[in-house]
């Protein structure tokens, strides 16, 4: 198949998410929400002190809208998507297809990134700054290194996804490990409460995880709580991530092709 191919796979699929963009407006409420109920509760938790687990209030509140808003770019369901072509029999048609199956739902999945991106994430996040007080960064390159980690971010959260969808092949209803999947990432990701947060042996834990590649790690960088010497350090987390990921979801993309198993198929 032609790299053109698999581009026209991300432009195809941002274009059948504009046909449901009212969703996302609402959407962008409900982030809004999310956003303003964390910022009071972290308010009352704060009190009178000015900093808790290394944050600040400043740093805090940057933190959760940006955590909140990122979330909306990586965010997708290819584990779903997966789960039901495999359960429908229909994933058969792709091993005799000219492509990359694989491949290809990444493909479907950042053309939805960018979808998010451009109408979700973008005027939540402006949305964000005018309710609360966010604190932007001055420094370019921070914007641009994080731009680059947010699209680490999509890369690691996809093979997760990825990797809990395939195990249809194997488990015939993985409906709730999709959803147990869900929670642990929005966890230990640090979405709901930042990992410095953790209790010590929690933390030591999550760091021979992936899920702070995702969301914690970023957002510390746009908050300025990781110092520059320290930045190469957290982009390599993300990259040995990405390539340890590439592993499992090899190794059961090859077991699923030599015991094609379809649920009802």
């Amino acid at each position: 198949m032609r790299n053109s191919a698999y581009l026209d796979l991300i432009r195809m699929r941002f274009l059948m998410m504009l046909a449901y963009r009212v969703n996302y407006y609402s959407g962008i409420l409900i982030y809004t929400l999310n956003i303003g109920v964390y910022y009071f509760t972290w308010q009352a938790i704060y009190g009178s002190q000015e900093t808790l687990a290394g944050f600040t209030v400043g740093q805090m509140t940057t933190y959760i809208a940006v955590s909140w808003m990122a979330r909306a770019f990586y965010f997708n369901n290819l584990d779903q998507e997966i789960s039901r072509e495999i359960r429908d029999g229909s994933v058969a048609i792709q091993f005799i297809r000219p492509y990359n199956y694989l491949l290809v739902k990444m493909m479907q999945g950042f053309g939805e990134g960018i979808f998010r991106l451009l109408l979700f994430m973008g005027p939540g996040m402006v949305l964000a700054c005018i309710l609360f007080p966010v604190q932007l960064p001055t420094d370019p390159k921070l914007w641009f290194v994080f731009a680059w980690m947010l699209f680490m971010s999509f890369l690691i959260n996809s093979q997760i996804n990825i990797i809990t969808g395939l195990t249809a092949f194997f488990i015939e209803n993985n409906q709730g490990m999709m959803r147990l999947k869900r929670v642990i990432v929005d966890l230990f990701s640090g979405v709901i409460v930042p990992i410095s947060f953790f209790p010590g042996w929690l933390i030591t834990l999550n760091e021979w995880l992936p899920f702070q590649a995702i969301t914690y790690l970023p957002s510390s960088v746009f908050t300025g709580r990781i110092p520059d010497g320290e930045l190469l350090g957290v982009l390599a987390i993300q990259l040995i991530w990405f390539a340890v990921l590439i592993v499992p979801i090899m190794l059961l993309w090859r077991a699923a092709r030599q015991r094609l198993f379809v649920q009802g198929g």
